[in-house]
């Protein structure tokens, strides 16, 4: 059986063509991703571990030992600086241990930086723009940032910075660069460029070096330092010397750790984000994969169905049921095989363009080798075998079940119809449960996990029982559209569709693969348009500002900021705002402190009592949304505590206050839960001095398009400021979701390119099933571009079957699994993209036109005798 397993694969390997593509896509995908994964992990990994090199023992700030010291926020000129308790004369007792071969004490904060250009360099991710202390030694050199050009900085007036950045901001040796770290735009001059392997740095951050004085004066305070690391002599124990570091250490404030569990705590960190992102791609993977189980279960049904006179010939000379099944699994085992290993390969190359792509998408990731590993070798050539033995078990059971006398029938006499019956109640209660389970989704509100894998579960069964439901819903579906093919193109549409009709379950299986990657584009594409109209509208809510003014680091803006904006010509109105937690007897919200004059011409507020006007010292405006949990009403007055837990006892009893309740205005974005003035609550937003999270600037009629510039100069024009206007805000808003859209677009791509396969096996293999009756149509008279357009219209007519139950389908699915944002989304409300939609139907007829070229061609091309005579 395994020679004839062999004889057969070769005998049809061009009808196998299209399985074999399919598996070979599918596999592709699978151990694209699986190499992806590997390489990527390996390349942080020796990032990690060059970053590391030398390191016994790492001492850090017990405030930045749990996150990446370089996550710190400086606070220039507050008078807020940090305080640790690594100090110099620390550094000089860890110095002195035996076995301490050096110490290397740093600074870590960050500072963005302005290019050449003027346009800040990375501003919207500054939190990975990196700056550290440059420490040179003996020879003037820091080992760890090997100079390229030029030397390192050694006064305040001077900066180096590493070669990727400089080139990125377009800087050369000697030019004066601005930046800023948390204020207002400093001035100094590169002197050095570097390079660097961090891992933050080669994965698409920024590096600024200053000397040690200046990177103390602008993240902490002088003698400080946020990290402490200890290389050892040759021959100490890490561990050994570890505890001989922490005895030195001040029981609170500071933490050593070995470096080999440094190591270790990042390795599996590495470990845990690398695997989040193989596990979305796979899932991705397995949708084109579980598409191509439907091309390769009607391959092997309709080769089944062409060689029943050769199988049981098989039969009649003693091959047994269990033999005729083992051909057949053999024969798809042996195509997986040559397919999975064909993919493989293919897959390689994916690995390899994957982190250019994502490079340009801004998940840029570190450099390194393409790691092909064993279990990613045998697992992808193991999933393609299986997936194609499994699909391939159903018409193996069918070939078992050929008699020996069927050897005696006519060649030319169609296969029995079986009963639908089975199928269409099985599909029935699949869908009905479906359905059931996702109205109950339909019904929640929050989008926690247990939420989710609910209509996970219902999705699966719903777009399952659609899959079984085909056949049925094929015939009404169908003959519609066959209506409108005879109307439009006589003999040929009626043929199209009757040959569309004539076997449900393939035309079904072959419509399915379809269906599946346009529901779930369906759904993707109904649930972001609607959340995308959510965030637009959410973003501008109440706003009649014509620029939001904020700072990209964590601190936001000094607190005269407003007044200087305010007095530039052109300006209407500028209203400060800050933020604080609001605690009031027991209900917790956040209040909004504003200048309320200045906030009323830039915020649309509608109250329903009370006025924007009674809000002042002690007074404050809340939401209907609060006072109906609080309880409140106009004229009471509330105990509120507003302190942040972080000061001390004196400082949070100063932050109890009584406030009266003056008014209430329907909710918006733009003030929160509660509105108070800035005197009320700047005092309470974690500072001394208290910050501003934004500035909303008005600007008089017609004057708002040259505003910017000056609003900036007026600031300093410090790299970090942001200055949106209201397009800028919605697109800053939901730039992020247009992103994650546009990604699972071309993951499910795949899914479609193997549906489109799948047409094209189905129209060509029903060509040679019909090879006599194209014969027959040809001799009667049809012409050979009648014979074309036959063919196609059939393609067109599953392609639509299929592209018509899939956008049904994901419409379904995005309005019942919608209502689970209404918690984080307010305003969301299902809306659907007509231009989309018709753009997917449009692409569903083109399909079904470009899939039936080769089979028409291949059917219009057949020689009128031959096909007659054909057995």
């Amino acid at each position: 059986m395994l020679r004839t397993a062999l004889r057969n694969v070769l005998a049809h390997k061009a009808r196998l063509l299209m399985t074999a593509l399919a598996v070979l896509l599918g596999v592709a995908f699978v151990s694209g991703t699986l190499v992806f994964g590997d390489t990527t992990a390996n390349a942080f990994r020796n990032a990690s571990t060059q970053s590391l090199k030398d390191v016994a023992v790492s001492v850090q700030d017990a405030q930045t030992s749990e996150a990446d010291p370089a996550a710190v926020s400086p606070t220039q000129g507050s008078g807020d600086r940090m305080a640790t308790v690594l100090d110099t004369a620390l550094a000089h007792k860890i110095r002195a241990l035996p076995g301490v071969a050096s110490v290397r004490a740093t600074v870590n904060g960050q500072a963005t930086l302005a290019g050449k250009d003027g346009r800040p360099v990375n501003a919207d991710s500054s939190w990975q723009n990196l700056a550290t202390n440059y420490l040179p030694g003996k020879d003037g050199k820091d080992s760890r940032f090997p100079l390229k050009e030029g030397r390192g900085p050694s006064g305040h007036g001077e900066l180096a910075l590493d070669a990727k950045t400089a080139r990125q901001a377009g800087y050369r040796l000697g030019d004066t660069v601005r930046l800023a770290t948390d204020g207002p735009a400093l001035t100094k001059k590169l002197v050095g460029i570097v390079g660097s392997d961090d891992p933050r740095v080669t994965a698409g951050g920024t590096l600024t070096l200053f000397d040690t004085a200046t990177a103390q004066k602008l993240f902490l305070t002088p003698g400080h330092f946020h990290e402490i690391a200890v290389a050892a002599k040759p021959g100490t124990d890490d561990r050994e010397l570890t505890s001989k570091v922490q005895a030195l250490l001040p029981e609170k404030g500071a933490i050593a750790t070995s470096g080999t569990d440094l190591a270790a705590q990042q390795s599996r960190q590495i470990v845990e984000n690398t695997t989040s992102l193989t596990k979305t791609l796979l899932a991705f993977a397995g949708v084109a994969l579980f598409v191509g189980v439907f091309i390769i279960a009607n391959t092997f049904t309709m080769l089944v169905a062409q060689r029943s006179r050769e199988i049981a010939l098989l039969r009649a000379v003693g091959a047994s049921r269990r033999q005729v099944v083992r051909s057949v699994l053999i024969e798809a085992a042996l195509v997986g095989l040559a397919a999975s290993a064909a993919g493989f390969a293919l897959g390689l190359g994916i690995a390899t363009a994957m982190r250019p792509l994502l490079s340009m998408s801004g998940a840029e990731l570190p450099d390194g080798p393409l790691v092909i590993s064993p279990t990613a070798t045998l697992a992808s050539l193991a999933l393609g075998v299986v997936v194609t033995v499994l699909a391939a078990w159903l018409p193996s059971r069918k070939a078992a079940k050929i008699a020996p006398v069927e050897v005696l029938s006519s060649a030319g006499l169609a296969p029995p119809a079986r009963s639908l019956k089975v199928r269409n109640v099985l599909g029935t209660l699949l869908t009905g449960l479906g359905v059931a389970v996702m109205l109950y989704v339909s019904t929640l509100k929050a989008s926690k996990e247990s939420n989710l894998m609910i209509a996970m579960l219902g999705s699966a069964l719903t777009l399952c029982g659609m899959i079984v439901l085909a056949p049925l819903l094929s015939r009404p579906l169908i003959t519609l559209a066959g209506k409108v093919t005879t109307r439009f193109f006589g003999v040929s549409g009626k043929l199209a569709q009757q040959n569309a009709l004539r076997n449900p379950r393939r035309t079904a299986a072959t419509a399915s693969a379809l269906m599946i990657g346009l529901a779930l584009i369906t759904g993707l594409t109904v649930g972001g348009h609607s959340a995308q109209r959510a965030l637009d509208e959410e973003a501008t809510q109440g706003l009649a500002a014509d620029y939001k003014v904020s700072n990209s680091a964590t601190r936001g803006l000094d607190t005269t900021a407003a007044d200087k904006i305010a007095k530039l010509p052109g300006v209407a109105a500028a209203a400060p705002v800050a933020s604080a937690n609001l605690d009031a007897q027991g209900t917790f919200a956040t209040i909004t402190g504003t200048d309320p004059n200045a906030f009323g011409n830039a915020v649309e507020l509608h109250f329903q009592s009370g006025s924007l006007h009674d809000v002042g010292p002690g007074k404050i405006a809340v939401s209907d949304e609060f006072a109906q949990q609080a309880g409140l009403h106009v004229g009471d007055t509330i105990d509120a505590d507003m302190s942040t837990n972080e000061g001390t006892a004196t400082e949070s009893k100063a932050n109890k206050k009584k406030l009266t309740v003056v008014g209430v205005y329907a909710k918006t974005r733009a003030a929160y839960d509660a509105l108070g003035t800035v005197a009320d609550v700047l005092p309470t937003t974690g500072t001394t001095t208290g910050t501003l999270d934004n500035v909303l600037v008005k600007a008089e009629p017609g004057k708002a398009a040259g505003l910017e510039p000056k609003i900036r100069q007026a600031l300093g024009n410090s790299p970090l400021l942001k200055v949106q206007n209201q397009e800028q805000i919605i697109t800053a808003d939901s730039g992020s979701l247009t992103t994650i859209l546009n990604m699972m677009y071309g993951l499910l791509a795949m899914a479609v390119v193997i549906a489109v396969l799948g047409v094209i096996n189905t129209l060509a293999m029903s060509v040679f099933e019909r090879t006599r009756e194209i014969g027959m149509l040809r001799a009667i008279g049809l012409d050979r571009a009648g014979i074309k357009q036959m063919v196609r219209l059939e393609s067109v007519v599953i392609s639509l079957f299929g592209a018509l139950l899939g956008i049904g389908t994901g419409i379904f699915l995005a309005w019942s699994a919608g209502s689970m944002t209404t918690s984080s989304m307010p305003l969301y409300e299902m809306a659907l993209p007509w231009a989309k939609l018709g753009l997917f139907l449009a692409l569903a007829l083109l399909i079904g036109v470009l899939a039936a070229m080769w089979p028409a061609h291949r059917a219009a091309r057949l020689n009128m005798l031959r096909a007659i005579q054909a057995h």
